[in-house]
C-alpha cells in the first residue's frame, strides 16, 4: 500500500499535467479564427455548451464575432455564423470536408452500428429511388393508409362523434405520426395471419403503440446518450431498449409483414449483398426508425399548437384544405369513404407549406458538423480569409445564425404562418441580410451532404396529419391561455425540439 500510492500520486499528476498541455499547448496561429479554448483542462467549454448550446453560442458570437475556435472535450471545433458564407461549409469539397466519419462515431456510440465504407452512398441512392418522384407517391399512399387506420378507426360510431377525448397534443402528435411512419416503412400484418382485415388493423395499432412508448424512453434519453455522459442505470435501460428494438425492426420481422417500403428492403438487401452480418443489419434497421421518424411527430406538435394559437392562420389553412378536397372531386360526409389525400393534392397547399415551413424556422435546430481532414482556408462572403487545421472540427448552428435573425426575418421569434408566401400566393425565397439576398435562409433539414434524404416524405407525413385533423376532428386547446412551453435546450443540435411541458387539448370526430 505505501509503494501503491505514490505511484497513483504520480499517475494523476502526470494526468492532470497532460490535460494542462492540452490545454495550453494549443495557441491561436496568424489567421486563424478567435480560439477560446475555456478553463478546464480538455473538456474546454462542453459543460456550457451541452446546457444550453444557443445561450453558449450566442456568448460566443459577441465576444468573437462570426467566426471563432472553442474546445470540446478534446476536439477543437470552429463555428461559422455568418449565414452569406455558409456557402464555404456546404460546397466544400470531400477531401477538405467530411461529415462521414462524424456520422459514423455517432451511430456507433448512439445505436451500436458499426458503418461500413459506402453507407451513405446506399441511403442516397436508395432516397432518391423511393422517397422522391414515383417512389414518394408509393409511400405517401401508405402513409396515408396508415393514419387513417389509427386516426379515423372508429369513425361512424355515434360515441366517437359526441365524445371530447383529451390529450397532451404532444403525446398524441408524437405518436400518431410516429406510428404511422413506422408501419409505412416496416409494414403491416398480414390479412391472411389473423382473422380478418379488421384484425390485422387492429394488432397493427396495438403493436405499433406499444413500439411508440418503448421509442420514447429511449428518444428522451437520446441527448446525453449521443454526448456519452448517461449514468450507469440510465445506460443499463438504454442498452435494454437497444436490444429491444434490434429485435423489433430486425430482418427476421419485417420478412413475416406486407407492404414493407421499398425504401428499408432495398437498403437492407445492399447491406446484405456487403457482406454485412444480420445482427448489425439489425441495428441498422433501428437507426433508420429513429433517423425517419425522430423529428417529424415534434414538429406535427408545434403546427398544430401555433394554428390553435393564431386563429388567423388555422382559418387560411382550413380553408385551403378543404378548397383542396372540394377540387379534387371528393366530399367529406358523414357514412361517406374517406378521402384519398394524394401527393398530388398535397401540392396544391402553398399556405399550409407556409405554416409548416414557418414551424420548422421556429423549432428545427440541427447541428451541423463537418471533419476537416486537410488543412484548409475557410473564405468568407466579405473578403476574409481563415485558416482552419486539420484534424479539427467545422460546424454552424443555423437556428442562432439564420432562422432567428431578425435582419433576415423581422420579428423572429414570432409565427406568421405567411412568412414564406409571396403576395400572389406564391413560395417565397428572397430573404435579405445587409442588402444581400440569402442563399440559406432557412435550414432545418441541414444543408449539403448531410441534408435530410427523407424530407420530402417527412414533409408530407406532417401535411397528412395536419390535413386529416383539419378534415375530420374539431378540436382546441383545453387552457387556450396558457402560454407557448419554453424549448427543452438540452436537445439543441439534435433535429426538431420538443417543449419542456405537453400542452392538454381536446378532440372529437366531426362524423
Amino acid at each position: 500500500m505505501e509503494l501503491l500510492l505514490p505511484i497513483l500520486l504520480g499517475f494523476l499528476a502526470a494526468l492532470i499535467g497532460g490535460l494542462y498541455l492540452l490545454r495550453v499547448c494549443r495557441q491561436r496561429r496568424p489567421g486563424e479564427p478567435p480560439l477560446d479554448k475555456g478553463l478546464i483542462p480538455w473538456l474546454g467549454h462542453v459543460l456550457e455548451f451541452r446546457r444550453d448550446t444557443l445561450k453558449f453560442i450566442d456568448r460566443m458570437r459577441q465576444k468573437h464575432g462570426d467566426v471563432f475556435t472553442i474546445q470540446l472535450a478534446g476536439f477543437y471545433v470552429t463555428f461559422l455564423q455568418d449565414p452569406l458564407s455558409f456557402g464555404s461549409l456546404v460546397k466544400e469539397s470531400r477531401e477538405k470536408l467530411d461529415f462521414n466519419e462524424f456520422a459514423k462515431q455517432l451511430v456507433l456510440r448512439v445505436f451500436g452500428y458499426k458503418a461500413i465504407e459506402n453507407d451513405h452512398q446506399i441511403l442516397h441512392l436508395s432516397s432518391n429511388k423511393h422517397l422522391k418522384g414515383d417512389g414518394l407517391e408509393v409511400m405517401t399512399q401508405a402513409m396515408m393508409t396508415n393514419l387513417q387506420n389509427l386516426m379515423l378507426h372508429s369513425i361512424g360510431s355515434a360515441a366517437a362523434q359526441t365524445t371530447w377525448m383529451e390529450d397532451g397534443l404532444f403525446m398524441y402528435s408524437y405518436n400518431i405520426v410516429f406510428r404511422a411512419g413506422y408501419l409505412s416503412l416496416y409494414g403491416n400484418e398480414p390479412y391472411k395471419s389473423e382473422e380478418s382485415e379488421e384484425k390485422a388493423k387492429e394488432k397493427d395499432r396495438a403493436e405499433s403503440d406499444a413500439l411508440f412508448y418503448e421509442f420514447r424512453k429511449y428518444d428522451q434519453l437520446f441527448p446525453n446518450l449521443a454526448y456519452g455522459v448517461l449514468p450507469p442505470k440510465k445506460r443499463l435501460e438504454a442498452g435494454r431498449l437497444l436490444e429491444y428494438f434490434w429485435d423489433a425492426v430486425s430482418v427476421q420481422r419485417m420478412k413475416n409483414k406486407d407492404n414493407i417500403s421499398r425504401w428499408v428492403w432495398d437498403m437492407q438487401q445492399a447491406k446484405d449483398e456487403a457482406g454485412m452480418k444480420e445482427s448489425m443489419i439489425n441495428k441498422y434497421m433501428f437507426v433508420l426508425l429513429w433517423a425517419s421518424q425522430g423529428n417529424t411527430g415534434p414538429s406535427a406538435f408545434w403546427l398544430l399548437l401555433f394554428l390553435m394559437k393564431h386563429p388567423e392562420a388555422m382559418t387560411a389553412v382550413k380553408e385551403e384544405v378543404d378548397k383542396t378536397v372540394k377540387e379534387s372531386g371528393q366530399e367529406v360526409k358523414r357514412g361517406g369513404p374517406l378521402i384519398n389525400l394524394t401527393r398530388e393534392m398535397l401540392m396544391k397547399t402553398p399556405v399550409l407549406d407556409s405554416a409548416v415551413e414557418e414551424t420548422l424556422r421556429l423549432t428545427a435546430a440541427p447541428l451541423l458538423t463537418r471533419a476537416v481532414i486537410q488543412d484548409m482556408t475557410l473564405k468568407m462572403a466579405n473578403g476574409r480569409e481563415f485558416f482552419i487545421r486539420k484534424g479539427d472540427r467545422l460546424a454552424t448552428f443555423p437556428y442562432s445564425a439564420v432562422h432567428i435573425d431578425p435582419e433576415i426575418h423581422p420579428d423572429p421569434h414570432s409565427f406568421k404562418y405567411d412568412r414564406f408566401l409571396n403576395p400572389d400566393g406564391s413560395r417565397k425565397t428572397d430573404f435579405y441580410k445587409a442588402g444581400k439576398k440569402v442563399k440559406y435562409y432557412s435550414m432545418p433539414w441541414g444543408a449539403g451532404v448531410s441534408m435530410c434524404p427523407g424530407r420530402f416524405f417527412a414533409t408530407n407525413e406532417l401535411k397528412q396529419f395536419a390535413f386529416l385533423m383539419l378534415v375530420y376532428f374539431e378540436f382546441e386547446l383545453k387552457n387556450p391561455d396558457e402560454k407557448i412551453p419554453e424549448i427543452d435546450c438540452r436537445r439543441w443540435g439534435f433535429g426538431s425540439m420538443q417543449p419542456v411541458r405537453d400542452v392538454q387539448f381536446r378532440y372529437r370526430l366531426r362524423y
